[in-house]
């Protein structure tokens, strides 16, 4: 378990500033759709938080991250939003990854009760998924992991849901949690040690 602050910062609907996905614009808005970029970081790779299974590995460092995105919601009538982001990392682990996912309200969201779920994927080029799961001669020599060239594309597939319970104007208590299993050449690198994660997160916020 975890515990730190979080931070949202918003400026109408043209720029924010927040500790999860950066700093940004919002470029492009329309009464259904968003198109915006940001400038967010990357936390990289430490090797002796798992020093048995990446020993020889070395670091990936931090590094900032240059990312586009946008969202599209179909129709009043039907609230389907689709969202899709790209983001590359510069330094680091020095590569491209994409997400695409689609989500929508749930039966029982209400005005101060707000449901959504839905599914996602994930892709990445062979630079980022070499950095993060490859394995080069001289890494197999010290960690005694085969050595592995992973390809680009899936990476992984999830599926998240989000619960948000408003409380006057300004307190708000936010319920996440996310599914996520690693595909393709992430799920086959012997580096991999557990191909399925998932993540729980509860916050309390208050909006000025």
């Amino acid at each position: 378990m975890i515990g730190g602050p979080t931070i949202d910062i918003q400026y109408r609907d043209i720029a924010f500033a927040s500790t999860g996905e950066g700093v940004g614009v919002n470029f492009l808005t329309g009464p259904n759709y968003l198109v915006g970029a940001a400038i967010a970081y990357d936390r990289g790779r430490i090797e002796r938080d798992d020093f048995t299974n990446l020993r020889g590995f070395g670091n990936i460092d931090p590094a900032p991250v240059a990312k586009i995105f946008g969202s599209y919601v179909i129709s009043k009538q039907f609230p389907l939003v689709i969202r899709a982001d790209a983001r590359q990392i510069i330094g680091g682990a020095n590569g491209a990854v994409a997400d695409i996912g689609v989500y929508m309200p749930l039966p029982g969201s209400s005005k101060n009760f707000v449901m959504f779920a839905g599914p996602s994927v994930t892709l990445a080029t062979h630079h980022y998924l070499q950095n993060e799961f490859g394995v080069t001669p001289s890494e197999s020599l010290a960690s005694g992991h085969p050595v592995f060239d992973p390809h680009a594309g899936l990476n992984a597939a999830g599926f998240g849901f989000s619960s948000t319970k408003f409380f006057g104007h300004h307190w708000m208590l936010n319920l996440d949690a996310a599914y996520s299993k690693l595909l393709g050449s992430a799920g086959d690198s012997p580096v991999t040690e557990r191909s399925a994660q998932h993540v729980v997160t509860l916050s309390v916020d208050y909006q000025f």
